[in-house]
């Protein structure tokens, strides 16, 4: 175990070494994340009052982030290890990277379910073995198993195979590292899974209370995902030594037009449902398309975000258009873009709205919220910034292991 120690000093070493532009980058994300870390200190001693959270509008943007960052990690996940384990070379040579994203996205979620927490010092009691969990009857409990066992066994996969190349050995794709890249899918389906059987296990919220928001969870996390691989392979091709692979970019496109495709799909799907055969079921869906009382609030967001989805399906769709960087960039930012409205002011807010008693509140994030959440999403990419500056490293065979001489 030698090598590990040399493995964990090295690691540390490329951490604290860069250039201007890594500095400059770093102490950005870290003056961000010091300034939410202010709005949350703030937000503690003042309590949820400085949100616009309240008793009819209990769940606001950091759940919503909750809801779209474990959809983005569970879903990196999947497609980097599936990549590798089933012998698809052009896309596993990013494993590393997407791995990356998922731990960050992971680790974001769990800081998101602790910013909106009234008392986070009453976290423990969520914790499995050490808190009082009603599991398996709530699916919170349920959500607390997953997430707190997804995140270390991600980061151990990450380890693991950053730790063989280090050694200038290549993952195996049978054997010991076969059953924990399953097992890792195993376990981002479950936190997918689960994360939208927490909306819809609600009976009192019929926006939710529908059969088909697994799937629409778990397409659009793939969506959200490959756009947000590609575009970082992208940053990554243009800021570092590491360069982007055309069949790489290839396969994340073809999950990408697929998802958003199939996305759209389930969207017209519920939408016809809810305005076929209205009934006051449909209170929700016309709140969000179209507004409820003279209130629309959510009405533009709604419009937004579908014609985001239209304009990326017309580009991923149009060899013409695909093949130009520029607009497959474009395409990747409003698939990001639509995902994250629509899983958050386009699900989560207009479940809420109007109230089982048929009140009206609108909602929408307070200064306080958005500074918290920026805060976190810097935390999140400093993550991401520091796994990606050792992964590269290791990939392309600038720090590895040397055995010292025994003579």
């Amino acid at each position: 175990m030698k090598s590990f120690g040399s493995f964990c000093r090295d690691c540390l070493k490329l951490v604290f070494r860069g250039g201007r532009s890594y500095w400059i980058w770093n102490g950005g994300l870290l003056f961000m994340a010091i300034a939410g870390l202010g709005g949350y200190t703030h937000q503690l001693i003042e309590g949820l009052a400085v949100t616009h959270m309240s008793d009819q509008v209990n769940w606001g943007l950091y759940i919503s982030n909750f809801i779209f960052m474990g959809g983005v990690s569970a879903a990196s996940l999947v497609l980097v290890v599936a990549a590798f384990l089933y012998r698809q070379p052009e896309a596993a040579q990013s494993v590393t990277l997407g791995l990356g994203i998922a731990i960050a996205a992971a680790v974001m979620c769990g800081l998101f379910i602790t910013v909106d927490l009234g008392r986070p010092d009453r976290l423990w009691h969520i914790v499995p073995f050490l808190g009082e969990l009603s599991f398996p009857y709530s699916m919170l409990a349920w959500d607390a198993v997953v997430l707190n066992t997804y995140i270390p066994f991600t980061l151990g996969l990450a380890i693991y195979i950053l730790f063989l190349k280090y050694n200038n050995r290549e993952p195996a794709t049978r054997g010991a590292l076969f059953v924990l890249g399953n097992a890792a899918i195993l376990f981002a389906i479950s936190m997918l899974t689960v994360e939208a059987f927490l909306l819809s296990g609600h009976v009192a919220r019929p926006l939710w209370n529908t059969a088909v928001l697994v799937p629409r969870f778990v397409v659009a996390a793939f969506a959200a995902s490959s756009a947000i691989i590609i575009l970082v392979l992208r940053l990554l091709d243009r800021f570092t030594e590491r360069k982007e692979k055309s069949a790489e970019i290839g396969i994340l496109v073809g999950v990408l037009k697929v998802a958003v495709l199939i996305n759209l799909f389930l969207i017209a799907v519920e939408f016809f449902t809810h305005f076929y055969h209205p009934t006051d079921h449909s209170a929700s869906a016309i709140y969000l398309y179209f507004g409820l009382d003279g209130r629309t609030m959510l009405v533009p967001w709604t419009w937004t975000s579908l014609a985001f989805g239209v304009i990326a399906v017309i580009i991923l769709f149009n060899p013409r258009l695909r093949g130009r960087r520029a607009w497959l960039n474009l395409a990747c930012v409003l698939t990001v873009m639509e995902i994250w409205i629509e899983k958050s002011m386009g699900l989560l807010i207009p479940g809420f709205i109007p109230t089982p008693l048929g009140e009206i509140f609108e909602y929408l994030p307070s200064p306080i919220e958005i500074l918290v959440s920026l805060g976190v999403l810097a935390i999140g990419m400093l993550i991401f910034t520091l796994i990606a500056k050792i992964a590269i490293h290791i990939e392309l065979g600038h720090t590895r292991y040397s055995a010292p001489d025994s003579n």
